[in-house]
């Protein structure tokens, strides 16, 4: 295959696959494998995030605008001693600082593992293991109960915590970040909508510090620039797109509809592997 029907297939994966929970990094390695790319294209997996980067952000501007309103007022409120009141009873300011929160796990993991988790872009049998794991807990959507919800001033820092510790974990190609943070935070009882909101927004640091980790170690690309500028431009797109599917599905409940899809893709990966 041209370089140019590669990137392009790479951009339409990654946003077909990074909102929808069947991973977008597993999706990667398998079809680098499949066109025989010589190494894992890291800097070319990142310009491909960061396309669907920019349609989380396009997709949840509102919610980006009110946010950075809110926690400038972090400051003042710790030093007027009014951090407290305002985490209380200000849904946005709350929701500003679980993401903070939820960020710290995610980047202990980051910095202290990634070089193990980028190692497994390598195995196809590993990303097919991971693909099984992320079926299982998809699977488990199904058994939660929504008659009881909470809301984001019910979220504790515990929530946030856990939430984005399963984000740090989810380096790993075959884990969906999407898939798993949005199913972790339904077991843990918050409803449907904040489960997707906090889930995409909590994406965003951690893709920009992805990016930025690897650029300051000198990740480099055999893909020509204009390449991986349309590279972006298709993720961008098609992911914007997806994230809109997504939120529609897990407003209804079918979280689920993706175990069988991330099953038999797993499996697939593991017949290859041998």
């Amino acid at each position: 295959m041209s370089l140019l029907l590669i990137i392009l297939s790479l951009g339409l994966v990654q946003g077909l696959c990074e909102f929808l929970p069947v991973s977008s990094s597993g999706h990667l390695v398998l079809a680098q494998a499949l066109f025989h790319l010589e190494e894992p294209e890291v800097l070319l997996d990142l310009v491909l995030h960061l396309g669907t980067l920019l349609a989380v952000c396009v997709f949840y501007r509102r919610s980006l605008t009110e946010l950075v309103s809110e926690t400038r007022l972090i400051p003042e409120a710790v030093f007027r001693h009014k951090l407290a009141a305002h985490y209380q009873t200000r849904p946005v300011f709350h929701l500003g600082v679980l993401i903070i929160a939820a960020s710290i796990p995610t980047a202990l993991i980051g910095l202290l593992a990634q070089d193990f988790l980028e190692s497994l872009f390598n195995s196809v049998r590993a990303t097919g293991l991971a693909l099984l794991g992320t079926a299982a807990v998809l699977s488990l959507t199904r058994l939660i109960k929504t008659s009881r919800t909470r809301s984001i001033l019910e979220m504790t820092l515990l929530d946030a915590f856990l939430i984005g510790t399963i984000q740090g974990l989810a380096i790993a190609p075959g884990l969906s970040r999407s898939g798993l943070t949005i199913s972790c935070a339904l077991i843990l009882g918050l409803n449907k909508e904040l489960s997707a909101r906090f889930s995409f927004l909590l994406s965003i640091p951690a893709i920009v510090g992805g990016l930025a980790l690897s650029l300051g170690r000198g990740q480099t690309s055999s893909v020509p620039t204009a390449y991986l500028f349309l590279g972006l431009v298709v993720s961008g797109v098609v992911g914007y797109l997806s994230l809109r599917f997504l939120t529609y599905i897990v407003d209804r409940g079918k979280l689920s509809f993706f175990a069988p899809w991330c099953l038999c893709v797993g499996l697939l990966a593991l017949f290859w592997s041998f």
